[in-house]
């Protein structure tokens, strides 16, 4: 899982491409910009029914407009905005980029806040219940939410101060994961069988690959993103690729699939028939981050089809070695007995 951090303190200047400084940081733009995104986001910079508007059908024209909702699912980010909106053709604007600014896919809503919103919502009710279990006073009780609603916050506010999102966008996040949270947590599919896990993977594969060639069919141009984060970016690195669309694909796809391997492997049919105490669970944790930093620090393969087939088997890895194969080893080394020391 991966979690939004913040970024480094904001600089009183910002350098331009060119060398030159200017005094408007990102930071200082977003008051302003937040005034007007209900009004401008989605309408400015190239869309993707705009893009190829000469190849759509007329029946479906009328359909295809920048309508609320199409608004609302193909937002800008505001390090393009700034540039593509036409309201600072007269003085262009300077602002600060971050290597995590450049992300290339659609701002609506924010990924990061949706997703830590998802997962720390069990997480969080989980610490309530044994917090409420042991204590009685309502101030104590009340601790674990707050800190999920603190950890929400700093992650909103650190996307709006990166330039990734407007405020707009984040709060959608952060309605959304929290929703889905709830909704979620009691129906975990812990029982279902491989077969269900594997058909999902398969599901979201070739449902977004139907919903995407259906759309470039109809002349919706889904790279449209890319091509302006590309275009605005400070830096040709700063783009990544595991922020395209489908990466998320191939991640989420990934990760159901191994959840699913997971669950069903050997390893996790004999930890779930043992009881591991705070200090195994305190090695799973660390041996766990270590294997993931690892994973992470591999990289990934520069082109795109090698990137994304690499992507899934990475993610469809992590839940093998967070649920199953990192507790099953914690558990062996120190379920051995150790042979009693007898004086003489």
């Amino acid at each position: 899982m991966l979690l939004a951090v913040w970024a480094s303190r904001c600089s009183g200047s910002a350098s331009s491409p060119s060398g030159s400084t200017s005094s408007s940081s990102g930071l200082a733009k977003l008051p302003w910009l937040a005034l007007n995104l209900f009004q401008v986001a989605g309408i400015a910079g190239r869309k993707p029914w705009q893009d190829n508007s000469q190849n759509q059908s007329p029946f479906l024209t009328p359909f295809l407009r920048p309508s609320r909702v199409f608004r609302f699912l193909f937002g800008d980010r505001p390090f393009w905005w700034v540039h593509e909106s036409g309201y600072y053709s007269q003085t262009p604007a300077r602002v600060h980029q971050f290597p995590s600014s450049c992300e290339t896919g659609p701002g609506s809503p924010s990924g990061h806040c949706m997703v830590t919103g998802a997962a720390f919502w069990p997480i969080m009710t989980a610490v309530s219940s044994q917090v409420a279990a042991r204590t009685r006073s309502r101030w104590v009780r009340v601790i674990p939410s707050l800190a999920y609603c603190t950890f929400l916050l700093a992650v909103g506010l650190s996307r709006i101060f990166l330039l990734a999102h407007f405020p707009h966008q984040v709060l959608a996040g952060l309605i959304t994961g929290a929703v889905l949270g709830w909704l979620m947590t009691p129906r975990v599919p812990m029982e279902r069988e491989l077969s269900f896990y594997g058909l999902t993977a398969l599901a979201l594969m070739l449902g977004a690959s139907l919903i995407y060639w259906t759309l470039f069919s109809l002349g919706l141009d889904l790279s449209w993103s890319i091509n302006l984060a590309s275009k605005w970016c400070e830096r040709p690195e700063w783009v990544h690729l595991d922020s395209r669309p489908f990466a998320s694909l191939s991640r989420d796809s990934g990760a159901a699939l191994g959840l699913g391997i997971a669950l069903h492997s050997p390893c996790y049919a004999q930890i779930r028939r043992a009881q591991l105490g705070n200090g195994q669970k305190v090695a799973c944790l660390v041996l766990a981050m270590v294997l993931l930093g690892l994973l992470d620090w591999l990289g990934h393969p520069p082109q795109i089809s090698l990137f994304y087939i690499f992507n899934f088997l990475k993610y469809t890895l992590w839940p093998c070695l967070v649920l199953a194969l990192v507790p099953w080893v914690v558990h062996m080394f120190s379920a051995q007995e150790i042979p009693p020391i007898h004086s003489s």
